[in-house]
This record gives structure tokens, sequence and C-alpha cells, in this order.
């Protein structure tokens, strides 16, 4: 299995609770194909760098996740299929990308604690 590393930007008009079920929608793609879920992480609504269907601003959402690469070609039709993801993109990550994704994450639970 490979580790993967997937952002989403979701549509502002949403509220919570429909963010909230977008998000396991997709958490539910993964896992029922054997995707293994390391990470998720809730960025908030931010600014966008420029307009996307006339919005200036999108919930951002990122996943990490080990899956066979197979997952993934689902996961994109899923997104694109979805009228609430205004964009998206999953990278394979690489050896150091991923310990640097656990530093990252081990670190920021110190923070909190």
């Amino acid at each position: 299995m490979n580790q993967y590393e997937t952002v989403f930007i979701l549509t502002p008009v949403l509220s919570d609770d429909q963010m909230k079920e977008a998000v396991n929608k997709f958490r539910g793609i993964l896992t029922d194909n054997g995707a293994e879920i390391i990470n998720e992480e809730n960025w908030g609504l931010k600014k966008l760098a420029y307009a996307i269907e006339k919005k200036s601003t999108g919930f951002y959402i990122l996943m990490e996740f080990k899956a066979q690469p197979e997952v993934i070609k689902t996961l994109e039709v899923n997104f694109r299929r979805d009228e609430k993801v205004l964009r998206f993109l999953t990278i394979k990550m690489e050896k150091y990308a991923a310990e640097y994704a656990e530093k990252r994450r081990n670190n920021k639970s110190k923070k909190e604690d």
C-alpha cells in the first residue's frame, strides 16, 4: 500500500452539517475500498487565490491515508461528480514526505497537550 495525501476544497455555501456529511462521504469511500486513514484535518474557511465558480472562499480539508493505487481513481471520480467540491489534489507521498508529515503531526499533538 502507498501513502497518499489529498486536499479538497468544498463550496463555502454549505452549513457545518453539510460539510461534515461531505467529508464523511469521502472518508467512507476510502474505508469501503480498504484504505487506512492516518490523519484528517479541517483547515476551515479560507480565501482562495482566485475565484472558482464565482466563489472567493472555500472549506479546505486534508486527508492522509494508505491505500492501493486503484482506490485513488474511485475517490477522484467521486470528487468530480460531487458539485460541493470546487477543487481537489491527491499526491503519492514519498518516503521523506511521509516522515515529514508524521513529524508535523507529532509536533502538532505536543503543542495541543
